[in-house]
């Protein structure tokens, strides 16, 4: 875990996947067409903490829907990126955009279209539940599955690599 933290120390930009990673997986579609997720508020807490503390959170996700558009509004996320099957050049965007390293960043995944991004950050987590092959490619697994906790793990582990853990949970005693 040593090793994890040293690398989750140097990040200043957090990449997550939405299906599968922000929410279990579950498509939910309507007689009409429209696309409805459930997010998981304690994720959405942690992902609010955390951008307190100078990490900037990002988006990159093979779907295209509004309701992810609403809910990163919600939690202050302007970097979303949606409708990108290939995910590596929105990935290059973004650094370059940001103006971070690859070893800056982390990306949190769950299926074989995140390997590419994976495979180039400084830190690549699979979720709980992710492909075997992208928890093989990966440098830490979350203890909690996609949707139900997993963001909440990523941000609360870098919070404490960068230290700010402890006082940001000591807030709310």
């Amino acid at each position: 875990m040593k090793d994890i933290l040293e690398r989750a120390s140097r990040i200043r930009l957090l990449i997550f996947d939405v299906d599968g990673v922000l929410t279990d997986g579950s498509l939910f579609l309507g007689d009409d067409g429209q696309e409805y997720k459930a997010f998981n508020s304690r994720d959405g807490h942690g992902i609010k903490m955390l951008l307190k503390h100078g990490v900037t959170v990002a988006i990159i996700t093979g779907r295209t829907s509004k309701v992810v558009e609403h809910r990163m509004a919600n939690l202050g996320i302007t970097h979303i990126y949606q409708g990108k099957l290939e995910k590596l050049p929105a990935f290059e965007e973004l650094i370059t955009e940001l103006g971070v390293s690859a070893e800056q960043t982390a990306y949190v995944g769950d299926d074989v279209v995140d390997l590419p991004v994976m495979r180039k950050v400084g830190l690549a987590i699979a979720v709980q539940d992710a492909h075997p092959m992208v928890v093989r490619h990966s440098h830490w697994q979350t203890p909690a599955a996609g949707g139900r906790g997993a963001a909440r793990d990523v941000c609360e582990m870098l919070m404490e690599a960068h230290g700010v853990l402890e006082q940001e949970l000591d807030r709310y005693l």
